[in-house]
């Protein structure tokens, strides 16, 4: 079957999703999908050293290097990643969870890209995300929890980066063609 994305809407943006008892139903329902071996693809091996390069368009914060080495999350490198990721409206800084970077560390290498990512959104408060609530923008958006970020990769079509993704299943995949980004988390894998 050929590679196809649905409209600009993300499956989690459907109103009828807001409601907190289909948010917890949702996800124990994941949960189950975890627990259940063979339900759910995993993400492709990852090497033992990772590395990031990341910059904030709107403040030109950056983080370039590894995040990942012998066995275990670089606590240092991972402070620095949650202030590139912060929500820069309320100026507030949360752990992002560590998960997201290892997707797009799998998408640049997939793709051979040595760019920086251009972050144009990464975590939002509540409040935030609330203020941009449309029929794009999810009442329960992972980035709230510090599981997506919105970004343009230079040199790559956001088209192909988008649909490696997809083929990765290694998260979350929208393509928001009119806007000319991509969208990419660490939740479970689906596309729009």
């Amino acid at each position: 079957m050929p590679f196809r994305f649905k409209s600009d809407s993300c499956p989690c943006c459907d109103p009828a999703m807001a409601s907190r008892r289909e948010v917890i139903t949702a996800g124990l329902g994941l949960l189950a999908c975890a627990a259940v071996p063979g339900t759910a693809k995993a993400m492709p091996a990852l090497p033992p050293i990772r590395a990031l390069r990341v910059q904030r368009v709107l403040t030109e914060d950056s983080f370039d290097g590894v995040y990942f080495r012998d066995g275990r999350y670089d606590r240092d490198a991972l402070h620095k990643l949650d202030w590139v990721f912060r929500d820069l409206s309320a100026a507030e800084v949360t752990p992002m969870d560590p998960r997201l970077f290892d997707v797009l560390h799998a998408v640049a290498e997939g793709l051979g890209s040595e760019e920086f990512y251009q972050i144009s959104s990464g975590y939002r408060t509540p409040e935030r995300n609330g203020a941009l609530r449309t029929n794009r923008v999810s009442a329960v958006s992972l980035h709230m929890s510090g599981m997506a970020a919105d970004f343009r990769l230079p040199g790559s079509d956001p088209y192909g980066v988008a649909r490696l993704a997809a083929r990765m299943q290694v998260g979350g995949v929208g393509l928001y063609r009119r806007d000319g980004f991509v969208h990419l988390d660490c939740g479970p894998p689906r596309r729009w």
